[in-house]
């Protein structure tokens, strides 16, 4: 069966880093767009970014521009999300989401786009 397991969560500083992992499994992931949501306490479940099957487009939700950057590995079945400047608000716990259609071009920013899901990482950003 399929299974994303994410790891590098953590506590850091504000205006600190960190890298998250997602390793996939029982899937062609070369052919899937993959995609980063989050949730903080309370809150609904977030769109952070998404990167197409390829790795030749991406895109972020307006608040992480500029400080987050998605990537894959295809030949490691992995990807990341490389978190700089962060920010308290970005404390949530981070997930990660394989699309539940092959290849396509489009950015795919809602949930329902998704159809497998990781069981998440905890962030936590003190300032």
């Amino acid at each position: 069966q399929v299974q994303l397991v994410e790891s590098g969560g953590g506590l850091v500083q504000a205006g600190g880093s960190l890298r998250l992992s997602c390793a996939a499994s029982g899937l062609a992931f070369a052919s899937y767009a993959m995609g980063w949501f989050r949730q903080a306490p309370g809150k609904e479940r977030d769109f952070v970014a998404t990167i197409t099957w390829s790795g030749g487009s991406t895109y972020y939700r307006d608040s992480v521009k500029g400080r987050f950057t998605i990537s894959r590995d295809n030949a490691k079945n992995t990807v990341y999300l490389q978190m700089s400047s962060l920010e308290p608000e970005d404390t949530a716990v981070y997930y990660c989401a394989a699309a539940g259609s092959r290849f396509g071009s489009w950015h795919r920013i809602k949930a329902d786009d998704y159809a497998y899901w990781g069981q998440g990482t905890q962030v936590t950003v003190s300032s």
